[in-house]
């Protein structure tokens, strides 16, 4: 019976965590694969930035081109500093994590791992791979992970056979890739993170000011003409503001602590015909014989001149 009495509690922990502090759970892709459908938008925009509002590079990597039902390598580059922390949830400084959503084109998808070889196995490590639901599997979503571990992923994808599937032809057909690193600064229910500026609510006065926590939460009181409003800055940025100063509406109270950030990229593709690159040998043998034939026959013809010529 302890067995099952430690697993009804473990359960009873991961709903406690979700029902009471649901912010912990809004840091990771769920928030996205349960929100939206899908996460390009009709602008290009992939949903993630609506979190993570800082812009950084990203970068993905594929060959330019493929055979049907073949698996090939996509490589997804998210850098930053080693040397950089984080501002964490509890207020402390951490180090960076890092997640990507990649979108492939339809029928494309995560190779299964018996046709995975034993070297790509190796480059892709740890990693996990989550089809984005089950109505879109060909989006791929992964993390978060230790940046400092996986600031370059490895994903392994299988090529559609258009033989086989419908839908699918010998064409050029675009990737797109969203990579943040670190954690967002807007939560999916409007609310500001610890990981962002806080700026004034009000046009007035710093009355006061009050450490609120020992992690470094502050209270402050600003005094405008008719009240007094009360604000609250959680830990982890620092304030920049001082007692007795005056403050417009919209004016940074903190630094911006944060030091991450989402970006975006897009590649392209080619789904090959073998039958066309064959094609393609052959026509060129052709080709090559054709000239040679040519050469000969000139040099036949110029032997004929010159004797003519002697005689």
């Amino acid at each position: 019976m302890l067995p099952l009495k430690i697993h009804q509690s473990f359960f009873s922990f991961v709903i406690a965590i979700v029902l009471f502090f649901p912010k912990i759970t809004f840091a990771y892709p769920i928030y996205a694969q349960q929100g939206y459908e899908n996460p390009r938008e009709a602008t290009g925009r992939i949903v993630c930035a609506n979190c993570h509002l800082a812009q950084k590079p990203v970068d993905v990597e594929v060959p330019q081109a493929v055979f049907p039902d073949t698996v090939f390598e996509a490589t997804v580059k998210i850098p930053y500093n080693l040397q950089l922390k984080q501002v964490l949830a509890t207020g402390k400084k951490g180090a960076l994590n890092v997640g990507a959503v990649l979108i492939l084109p339809d029928e494309f998808k995560i190779a299964p791992p018996e046709r995975i070889s034993q070297n790509l196995k190796t480059k892709i490590g740890n990693l996990y791979f989550q089809p984005y639901n089950e109505s879109r599997p060909n989006i791929l979503v992964v993390g978060p992970v230790p940046g400092k571990e996986y600031r370059e992923m490895t994903f392994p994808i299988l090529a559609p056979d258009p033989l086989k599937t419908k839908n699918v032809n010998f064409l050029k057909y675009p990737i797109f890739l969203g990579g943040n690193r670190g954690r967002g600064q807007i939560y999916p229910t409007g609310e500001k993170s610890n990981n962002t500026v806080y700026t004034s609510l009000a046009t007035g006065k710093i009355s006061e000011i009050v450490q609120t926590s020992k992690k470094g939460a502050h209270s402050i009181s600003i005094k405008t003409n008719k009240d007094t409003i009360i604000q609250e800055i959680p830990a982890g940025p620092d304030l920049i503001i001082s007692l007795g100063e005056d403050v417009e509406i919209d004016q940074p109270l903190t630094n911006n602590p944060n030091v991450g950030g989402f970006g975006q990229a897009e590649t392209e593709i080619v789904l090959q015909a073998p039958k066309r690159i064959q094609g393609v040998i052959i026509f060129l043998i052709f080709t090559l014989i054709a000239q040679l034939f040519l050469v000969l026959k000139k040099k036949q013809f110029e032997k004929v001149q010159l004797g003519e010529m002697l005689f």
